[in-house]
């Protein structure tokens, strides 16, 4: 089995951020507040993190994203934190990816991969093939990744490949005309696309108009794009990686300079289960709760039109 983690060789704070998707800020609040992890130091007093500690964070995220708070299991042994995941699993099993796509991936082989993605986009068309197909891949992606299964270089040709099979697919459906009429993006800190091609492949081909902007976009950028482009909507996408409180903060500000005409529609793994906080923003917590979004969102245009 291939990881990311050499076993022999601590790594830097720079590698453990990356490699887990914890911050370095998160590290040294954690180091101060808990007492770990707790690297050791090189000759130049730069923090030093033995892989066992690694493991254990990439642990400790993997159960934050599943909602978690870090105070009540930083402090458990890495036997317990795998109890807790297990414990979860199958409290809560994941939908089966396919497995011979996965292979393709751990194995970085592209032709072969991006093949297959477009062989399931065929045979079960663009909805499914995103709630069917590469929901569960994510989430299969995202936990090999966690437990050292592949490295970054293998993520990011599946994004890549799933990416472009996705910007193909939507570029078949004219969306031109329709309704709502939705502006796609993340706020600036968010550079994770993959989320919002989701979206916009699930919605067009319901007949929704969607315009991207990517990612990134700064809020007041935003508020005068749904003020040009007469936009029904605005959906943002979140990883887990981003800051719960960060992306609360944002939306509340964006929601204050919105017309209360326009909806946000606000989803991803930072904001699973978190509706009650961002009051006047629409939480989505999956593909199936958007298409409720959006029958929602038509109902409530037609009833003001009928009679009392």
């Amino acid at each position: 089995m291939d990881s990311t983690i050499d076993n022999s060789s601590p790594l830097n704070i720079a590698a453990v951020a990356r490699d887990t998707g914890l911050t370095r800020d998160t590290l040294r609040v954690w180091e101060r507040r808990y007492g770990f992890p707790a690297p050791d130091r090189d000759e130049h007093g730069e923090r030093l993190y033995p892989a066992p500690q690694v493991e254990k964070l990439r642990l400790i995220r993997r159960l934050i994203d599943q909602g978690r708070r870090p105070a009540k299991i930083i402090g458990a042994s890495t036997a317990e934190l795998l109890a807790l995941i297990a414990e979860q699993a199958n409290a809560d099993p994941a939908p089966a990816a396919d497995g011979s796509i996965l292979s393709h991936v751990r194995l970085s082989r592209s032709m072969e991969l991006g093949s297959a993605l477009r062989q399931a986009l065929l045979k079960q068309g663009l909805q499914r093939f995103v709630a069917d197909t590469i929901a569960p891949l994510n989430h299969a992606i995202g936990e090999a990744w966690l437990r050292g299964e592949i490295g970054v270089a293998e993520e990011h040709l599946y994004a890549e490949h799933v990416q472009n099979v996705l910007r193909g697919a939507i570029g078949a459906h004219p969306s031109d005309g329709g309704s709502p009429r939705v502006l796609l993006t993340t706020l600036p800190d968010e550079q994770h696309v993959l989320g919002l091609l989701m979206v916009e492949s699930t919605l067009v081909p319901e007949g929704a108009s969607c315009l991207s902007l990517g990612t990134r976009t700064p809020l007041a950028d935003i508020h005068q794009a749904t003020r040009n482009g007469g936009f029904d909507v605005v959906g943002l996408s979140f990883s887990t990686a981003y800051p719960l409180r960060q992306a609360v903060a944002g939306l509340l500000e964006l929601r204050a300079m919105l017309a209360p005409s326009i909806s946000i529609w606000a989803g991803g793994g930072a904001l699973s289960g978190k509706q009650k906080q961002v009051p006047g923003v629409r939480v989505i917590e999956d593909l199936a709760d958007l298409l409720a979004a959006l029958a929602e969102w038509r109902a409530a245009q037609e009833s003001p039109s009928r009679p009392a």
